[in-house]
């Protein structure tokens, strides 16, 4: 198999294996870092995002074709900022022991959370500082160690990352592995004491099962088909505009994007021409500009192309939203329009993969229930969103819906406070983190210590012979917990 690898590859693959003996080593000599030195490796993390900030988002447009560069700016760097500042703010709170009460008289127990010691990450091309090194920061702040795997299909990030990280880190802190997907596979492969996985479910499931032979814990953070419910109760304007100007974030190329909206029947024309205003709006044009964002390679480009052509041939409407004069699809910049796909039906591609891409099927129902029934027979979604004014309908949605997170009146807002967990569940993912207390738990140990008490007189109820005295016991716990 090794002579199929390029020798950058083997050479990195065996680099990697390098470092993680070097940061194991240093986990056992210096265990776990005070407050002061996580306080420091975070501020060392901190500066180098600030410092690095333009190339970083130079090199995320290099590698999209052109990406603007407000979304990098804001997603890949000034939220990481924001996440450093509330882990320093609250860090020396999560350290502090979680005392329990006294389990006997005389006895003490309480709950330390440990480093797990050294931290894998596998990121993805589509947010690729920001999903690379948000993990990060709560692996540091729980006082681990970290070798980190970019995304192959953004190489200048990940050039980047790897620039942005050495002069900041010792490699046995944080170090970054590049290369190509022989050498992502491998990674997965070593014995990290915690790995994360951000990426497609499919190759969610390879990740699995090759951590499975060092039984390494997982945090998989994977898509699927996230759904808007567009309530009949709705402010439509408001909804509408939230939804579009949410899903063509990155051009709809991020795992918690609206999927697909649900709209009441009677309203689906209102929705189309609220859609086609808010466009217009937003991209006055679209052939050359700066702030809109291109699909990643040609790869994609064919695939969603593909989707739309699909749901053409088996009968949906497409409306594609875009500037009079301009095509829709334009192959030279991997451009294309924001369209929406009208009535789509079973067997349509759109509604069977995730799309990642600017493609919102447009789904109707005539009652609640309808609606929560079609998102019920399927994969259960990263991210669900709501859109309505009646309190007993969304607590409706609420209760009888599953998803890894719910945002209410607008899209992937519950991503922004650092007071949330974010994470999937089942096809979208296990585990969850996020830059606050859930992501400094997750990469921690929760380990229990208990101090016995110098006199233990219930200690002779376990030691033999075992006697009248025992069966009184027994009779009296017994009678305690008799049924009521």
């Amino acid at each position: 198999m090794s002579n199929e690898i390029c020798a950058a590859d083997q050479a990195a693959i065996a680099d990697m294996q390098r470092l993680l003996k070097l940061q194991k080593q240093a986990v056992l000599d210096q265990g776990a870092p005070s407050l002061q030195l996580r306080y420091d490796r975070l501020d060392r993390l901190s500066a180098a995002l600030h410092r690095n900030r333009n190339k970083l988002a130079e090199a995320m447009s290099q590698d999209f074709g052109n990406r603007a560069r407000a979304t990098s700016l804001l997603l890949d760097v000034l939220a990481l900022l924001g996440s450093i500042a509330h882990n320093r703010e609250h860090l020396h709170l999560w350290m502090q022991p979680d005392l329990k009460p006294d389990p006997a008289p005389g006895a003490y127990a309480r709950v330390e959370f440990q480093p797990k010691g050294v931290v894998g990450v596998v990121s993805p091309w589509n947010v690729p500082v920001q999903l690379a090194i948000g993990p990060i920061i709560g692996i540091l702040g729980a006082g681990n160690r970290s070798l980190l795997k970019p995304s192959e299909l953004t190489p200048a990030t990940a050039e980047a990352l790897k620039e942005l990280i050495a002069p900041a880190f010792d490699e046995s802190e944080v170090a970054v592995v590049t290369g190509g997907p022989a050498v992502g596979a491998a990674f997965t492969t070593l014995a990290f004491d915690h790995l994360i996985f951000t990426g497609g479910t499919a190759v969610g499931k390879h990740v699995a099962r090759a951590a499975a032979d060092n039984l390494v814990p997982l945090t998989l953070e994977l898509g699927g088909k996230s759904p808007a419910i567009v309530s009949a109760t709705v402010d439509l304007e408001q909804a509408t505009r939230r939804i579009l100007t949410a899903k063509m974030i990155n051009s709809g190329q991020i795992c918690v994007s609206p999927d697909y909206v649900l709209v009441p029947e009677a309203r689906r024309e209102a929705f189309v021409e609220i859609a086609a205003t808010t466009i217009s709006q937003l991209f006055p044009t679209q052939k050359g500009n700066p702030d809109y964002t291109t699909i990643i390679n040609e790869h994609h480009f064919k695939r969603i192309n593909g989707l739309i052509e699909d749901a053409r041939a088996k009968g949906a409407k497409i409306v594609a939203l875009v500037p009079t004069g301009e095509e829709p699809v334009d192959p030279a910049s991997r451009r294309i329009s924001p369209t929406l796909v009208m009535d789509p039906q079973p067997g349509m591609k759109v509604l069977e993969e995730e799309i990642f891409g600017p493609l919102l099927p447009v789904i109707t129902y005539t009652t609640i229930e309808e609606a929560i029934g079609y998102v019920n027979a399927r994969p259960r979604p990263l991210a669900l969103y709501y859109f309505g004014k009646d309190e007993s309908e969304e607590r409706l949605v609420l209760d009888k819906t599953i998803s890894g997170g719910v945002t209410v009146n607008d899209c992937i807002s519950h991503l922004t406070d650092e007071n949330l967990p974010f994470g999937g569940i089942g096809d979208s993912g296990m585990g969850h983190y996020h830059g606050g207390i859930y992501g400094f738990r997750t990469f921690s140990h929760a380990r229990s210590i208990y101090r016995q008490a110098d006199e233990t007189p219930g200690a002779a109820l376990l030691s033999p012979p075992f006697d009248a005295t025992t069966t009184a016991f027994f009779d009296q716990a017994f009678a305690a917990f008799g049924e009521k």
